[in-house]
Parts: structure tokens; sequence; C-alpha cells
């Protein structure tokens, strides 16, 4: 892991494979940890150089203010394409997983020329906030059962590593694998602050960054080979948002998982991975 600089902020990466390989960018949601390291291997062991990075303030990338992001969903946009012509790479692969997905949708299309194909999984085609009517919302009981849970202690690294493993149970995700991811964002933080850690692991920025203007209605200009994947048991992004957007990205694939909720699990790892090499 480290970091690069690309479009006036330092950017947290990993990478696998080779360098000279075609890239695949992924896009964190917000960390790089929110792709598996299974996936990473299996792509980069497909003739792929693999890049997955944090977005601003987590991980190990620039940490401003998450509480007021001086920032917009344009600027993480621009950060995408800045990182793929930092790194040589261009025109690269990007991917995107929740809200790392809003960021991969509006990057596709303020962008185009720095990506060659597009890879959603687990997102939606509009900011976070009221939902489109056409749109399914989060699972209300599943988001009553999430929110009525009392904070961790932040500063403690087990007790915010079982609040993970808890959250998971609620969205249906695998509680084992929750629980080490949170243990491994909260490790690669740059301060044991509770505010800090918090904003790490829940990804607050995105709740108060200026998400203007929609971009759902320009999905059809996406001209890159699209592929949208999405758990059928999604209960923080149900799997309709998926398929709106599958609908109006033009040729876009929809791949539905059927075993997965929000988190991309074990089980469907050589699936996502096989669709992705198909699509380049």
């Amino acid at each position: 892991m480290t970091t690069v600089n690309a479009n006036g902020v330092a950017l947290g990466i990993e990478s696998f494979g080779e360098d000279g390989s075609p890239l695949v960018l992924l896009a964190g949601g917000p960390t790089m940890l929110s792709w598996p390291d299974a996936l990473c291997q299996r792509l980069a062991s497909g003739g792929r150089r693999v890049v997955r990075y944090d977005l601003r303030d987590s991980g190990e990338s620039t940490a401003e203010d998450a509480s007021a992001p001086g920032y917009t969903l344009r600027d993480l946009a621009a950060d995408a394409a800045a990182l793929v012509e930092a790194l040589g790479g261009a025109p690269a692969h990007l991917a995107g997983i929740g809200v790392g997905g809003m960021v991969a949708q509006v990057a596709a299309l303020e962008h185009p020329d720095a990506f060659s194909a597009l890879t959603l999984v687990g997102t939606r085609p509009v900011a976070p906030g009221p939902q489109d009517d056409d749109l399914p919302d989060h699972d209300q009981a599943a988001m009553g059962r999430l929110f009525a849970r009392a904070m961790p202690d932040w500063t403690d690294r087990e007790a915010v590593s079982e609040f993970a493993a808890a959250g998971a149970e609620v969205l249906g995700n695998d509680a084992r694998a929750a629980r080490a991811t949170a243990a491994r964002i909260w490790d690669r933080t740059s301060s044991t602050e509770a505010p800090v850690q918090m904003a790490n692991q829940l990804g607050m920025v995105f709740s108060r960054l200026d998400c203007t203007p929609r971009w759902r209605e320009r999905l059809p200009e996406i001209g890159a080979p699209t592929l949208v994947a999405h758990g059928r048991r999604d209960r923080f992004f149900p799997v309709g948002n998926g398929e709106a957007i599958a609908r109006e990205i033009p040729g876009a694939e929809l791949l539905v998982l059927e075993s997965a909720a929000s988190a991309i699990p074990e089980s469907s790892v050589s699936t996502v991975a096989e669709a992705m090499l198909a699509l380049d």
C-alpha cells in the first residue's frame, strides 16, 4: 500500500498484478477494503493490473473534515480520472461499489476518455437522501434495527469490530468478514480519535457531500461497456436500483448475485471476477 498524488490530493492505493497489464481501478466504498482481497487477486491472475483506492476522508487518502467536506461528488469523480492518468493506465476499467458506484457513474459521464469499461456493484443512480419514486428505498425494518443500535467506543478496536459484525448480520452480509474488515479499517485510519474512526467506518462524508446536479437522466450517455452487479438480498440498496441502472445505460449487463446482500461474499468472487474480465 502507498499513496499517489492525483487531482491535488493524496489517495491511498494498493496494487495487484503486473504494471504493464490493462488497468482495473476499484473505487472504494468508501475505503478500498470494500473490495475483497480475493477479487483483486482473481482479476490480477486474469492478466489485469488492479489498483483499489480509498476515497477522500477514508483510509490513507487525504483527510479534510468529514463533517463538512470542502469538495463535491464531481471532485471525487475527477480524482478517479486523475488517478488513472497518474498511474499511466488510461483508458482504464473503472469499478465502484456502494457509494463508490456513484462516484464511478459520474466519472464515466464527466471523464469518458479516461475509462474503457465500467462496473457498478451494489449502488444506485441517485445521490444519498430521498429516493426517486420508481426506485426501491432502503429496507425500513433493517434500517430501523441498524440505526437503533448504540454507537460503540470508536477508540476501541474490538468494540468497533463487533459493531461492524452486528451491522453485517442486520444487512445480511458475512459477519465474520465484516469484523475482520472493520479491524483492518481501524488499523489503517489516520487517527485513533473517535470522530475520525467513526467517519471511516460509516462513510459519513457521503451524507454531507454536495452531489448536485443529478446524473441519473444522463446515464444513457454512457458508452463504455458496463456491468451492473447487485445482490438479490441487498437491504441497503435493494436490487431494483441495480436493475434501473442496467436499463438506463445502453447495452449494460445485469448480474444478479442470488446469495449476496450489500457486500461481495466469498461465494460470488469468481462470478464477479469472470464477468469483469469478460467486459474488457
